[in-house]
């Protein structure tokens, strides 16, 4: 079945290949949230089974391929990237399980550093690709660049890149020793080698990297349309990274079109894509392209695979529920769009208490985040910090930091002009941001300094800080010291490099401090030594005039999340 047919009469053979993509699992190995304590969709656990019903169908014509960001996202990865380095790694077990033919790497995979990364790869038991990831000493790629499969007489090859952006978000530490290049320059050198060499019947693209060609700090973050479109002789480009599902046709420069294809996040959907080839005397004569996306709802969790993986469940699930304190209120990540807030100045207390610095700067990286009041256990800790980003300490000035503010507060608020306008930056509908214009985890705020941000005025002319929160001067020649994540000290979000003016290059040097373990750790640690927390807003900063931004929050805020009584 689905190996292929032979017509006897004119030496015609048609074989059928169907290639099937995950793409941005963030860790969603099993369908259920160990953050929210819940069941989910998608998941591995899914995939599984519907992985095993298409083989029975295609036997080894299926070729199953992940495009990357598996290792970060749910606890049960944070627990064997960090806690048990000695098992094998649960994501490797797994994709073994379920017969993978090729990975590939993504950003978030290089943010869990390279022990991490490395130990992973080496347990896979077939190739992680990256072959736009340059080892410095060598100039090869330091994974395999390309896999050659053979199925049924058709030769086809699969190209992995990722995207080039790494360093804009990621410490060095975590890529030491490694360069990423230009998408498209990296895939015509070799398409070039592996027409040359290895005359592949059938090319695949597998990019971790979206659709559109937008520059991030001079380097294309989502490059996968452009190397559609201006690299001839892909068949068909696997992409991922930008959470957004894709299932189109580019035109490229040969005049032909390319189906590009991409399933999102969290295994709740797959790519499916399958090539119909027909053979004559052994010569491919005609290649047949159709893509869909399949949903995972309509498959039954694979109990094999649950029974297979048990012991990390219940590994993952011990975890996430060991007690680390106590809550004495109940603290949302919603109201950090309208002032200060317990959530966001929890996390400013505890930056600014593990750091020792003046002035801390963090932003909610979900809108929707929660933590109840009563006991905290480890897995509120995802909740309270999504990311697993370093906390560094910076040297910035007075000026910096006010400029800083300003690009951040341009971001979020809308300039009033009337009482009745929106006092947020929203959008008529949502954009992936939610209705936000733009992504909350560049809604800055600062702690540590006495400030308001006047919402009538323009970009530049709105943030007055008055004074130090201690009661000193906030001098703008004074250099002070500032906690800050790593994503947003290594440039992200652009709020150091346009906001506050400082070259890209120079990000590096102002680093006077980093931790060697990720923010969440530390916040543990701290809540550990704490115990109790009975977080409240610092009040270090305000909208005004408070005329019109206290009424025009209270109605944004029902816009957005309903009304907060009924909550």
């Amino acid at each position: 079945m689905g190996q292929g047919h032979l017509n006897a009469s004119n030496n015609e053979e048609t074989i059928t290949l169907k290639f099937v993509e995950t793409s941005d699992v963030h860790g969603c190995y099993f369908p259920y949230d160990f953050i929210q304590n819940k069941q989910m969709r998608g998941s591995l656990a899914r995939v599984s089974s519907y992985v095993k019903e298409e083989r029975e169908v295609y036997g080894d014509n299926l070729i199953l391929m992940d495009n990357g960001d598996i290792l970060q996202g749910q606890p049960v990865a944070y627990y064997y990237n960090y806690m048990d380095t000695a098992s094998v790694h649960v994501c490797a077990a797994m994709l073994n399980y379920m017969r993978y033919d090729v990975g590939n790497m993504g950003n978030h995979d290089v943010e869990t550093g390279h022990a991490v990364y490395d130990r992973w790869v080496g347990q896979c038991d077939f190739p992680i690709l990256g072959a736009n990831i340059v080892d410095v000493k060598t100039g090869k790629p330091y994974l395999k660049p390309y896999e050659v499969l053979e199925r049924n007489g058709v030769k086809v090859v699969v190209l992995g890149m990722i995207t080039p952006a790494v360093p804009s978000w990621l410490p060095e530490q975590l890529w030491a020793g490694l360069r990423f290049e230009d998408m498209e320059a990296c895939a015509a050198k070799w398409v070039k080698e592996i027409r040359e060499k290895e005359q592949p019947d059938i090319l695949i693209g597998l990019f971790h990297s979206g659709m559109d060609g937008k520059k991030l700090d001079n380097v294309v973050e989502n490059g996968s349309k452009g190397v559609a479109a201006n690299v001839p002789g892909f068949d068909v480009v696997f992409m991922g990274h930008d959470h957004t599902r894709w299932n189109e046709r580019v035109a490229n420069a040969s005049g032909d079109s390319v189906p590009v294809i991409d399933p999102a996040n969290t295994a709740k959907v797959v790519s499916e894509v399958t090539v119909t080839v027909k053979k004559q005397n052994g010569k491919i004569v005609s290649k047949q392209v159709d893509g869909k996306l399949v949903n995972m709802d309509d498959y039954a969790v694979d109990k094999d695979f649950m029974h297979t993986f048990q012991k990390q469940y219940e590994a993952t699930q011990a975890f996430v529920s060991r007690k680390i304190g106590r809550m004495e209120r109940t603290i949302s990540s919603k109201d950090a769009f309208f002032g200060p807030s317990a959530f966001i100045d929890l996390i400013h207390q505890l930056q600014l208490d593990i750091t020792g610095a003046d002035i801390s700067f963090c932003a909610p990286l979900s809108a929707y985040a929660e933590i109840k009041e009563g006991d905290i256990r480890m897995s509120d800790m995802f909740n309270l910090y999504k990311f697993e980003n370093m906390l560094y300490t910076m040297v910035l000035t007075g000026k910096e930091v006010k400029d800083f503010l300003e690009m951040s507060y341009d971001l979020w608020v809308n300039q009033m002009t009337s009482p009745d306008e929106h006092l947020l930056l929203l959008n008529e509908k949502d954009n992936g941001f939610g209705r936000f214009r733009n992504p909350s985890f560049n809604f800055d705020s600062a702690a540590g300094i006495i400030y308001t941000v006047d919402v009538t005025k323009p970009y530049g002319k709105r943030i007055t800080i008055e004074r130090m929160a201690d009661g000193k001067p906030f001098e703008m020649d004074k250099q002070y010291r500032v906690a800050v994540n790593s994503y947003r000290g290594n440039g992200g979000g652009d709020l150091l490099t346009k906001g506050a003016g400082i070259p890209k290059a120079e990000l590096a040097k102002r680093i006077v401090f980093s931790t060697d373990k990720d923010l969440r750790y530390y916040l543990m640690k701290r809540i550990e030594e704490v115990k109790v927390l009975n977080p409240a807003p610092l009040n270090q900063w305000k909208f005004i005039p408070e005329e019109w931004t206290v009424p025009a929050a209270k109605r944004d805020y029902e816009l957005l999340f309903g009304n907060k009584d009924n909550e």
